[in-house]
């Protein structure tokens, strides 16, 4: 794969940021569609999708250097100037932004984060198109047919067979973006359902961004053990494996608490 997409004089156009571009108007255009429908409050959104992407990125690049501490503390400016982020990080960082920025704004905590993630997987799945056309996040080497080859990447060794994990993660990121639009879609017709008087759901139950943390968490822990590019390791795990472990089964216990054992109550 090749990175630089177009040179016009000296300015280069690189497949990794304008995948991540796109997939951030993507995820705006998708969150501001569905707020029109759900009858939220589109300039929210608006806000709400900047400052997540400008915090979840800070918050991708400092566990980013948590991960390569060593590396970083050895030479923190030249360091700075990679390009490198952890993915949990941004999640976990644009939970925090979500939350504290509807708390300022004095609206529904969860009606905005089961909007927004379907927007946040999109982005993601386009995000990973970008780590294949840059080669970073590459697999382990492979005789398999589905095998890459990179040419020009500054990341993944060039002319060796590796597996596409880039490919696998993005595949995976628009299947439960389409989950969620599917599973979203049947629990606003029941709220509507339930609403003699309205015909716009006022409100969701946080279900799915609970789907949304326990599938990509259980997909990322799987797809590790195919990547061949180094993301730290806490005992036999990877850093991304350790965390989904522990978002998996806070998920699980969210679940239980907030469907279940609520039911039964």
């Amino acid at each position: 794969m090749y990175n630089d997409i177009l040179s016009i004089g000296p300015v280069t156009i690189h497949g990794y940021g304008l995948m991540i571009a796109i997939g951030v108007l993507v995820a705006l255009i998708v969150s501001d569609k569905r707020a029109q429908k759900r009858g939220l409050n589109g300039e929210i959104i608006y806000g709400l999708v900047v400052w997540t992407v400008v915090l979840g990125f800070a918050s991708a690049k400092v566990l980013f250097i948590l991960t390569y501490l060593k590396d970083f503390l050895a030479n923190p400016v030249s360091f700075l100037r990679m390009s490198g982020f952890v993915v949990f990080g941004g999640i976990i960082g644009g939970i925090i932004t979500i939350c504290t920025y509807c708390k300022i704004k004095k609206v529904s905590v969860i009606d905005y984060l089961d909007l927004v993630v379907v927007g946040v997987a999109l982005a993601q799945g386009f995000g990973r198109i970008g780590c294949l056309l840059a080669g970073c996040c590459y697999g382990r080497p492979t005789d398999s047919i589905i095998g890459i080859t990179f040419k020009h990447s500054d990341f993944a060794p060039n002319n060796v067979k590796l597996l596409p994990t880039q490919i696998m993660m993005s595949v995976g990121d628009f299947l439960i973006a389409g989950l969620l639009l599917y599973i979203g879609s049947r629990i606003e017709k029941k709220i509507k359902e339930q609403k003699e008087l309205d015909t716009i759901p006022k409100s969701t139950d946080g279900r799915l961004v609970l789907i949304y943390l326990g599938l990509y968490s259980i997909g990322r822990f799987g797809v590790e053990f195919f990547r061949n590019d180094y993301r730290g390791n806490i005992g036999i795990l990877s850093t991304s494996q350790f965390i989904g472990l522990l978002m998996t089964a806070a998920v699980c216990v969210a679940y239980y608490l907030i469907f279940v054992r609520k039911k039964e109550a």
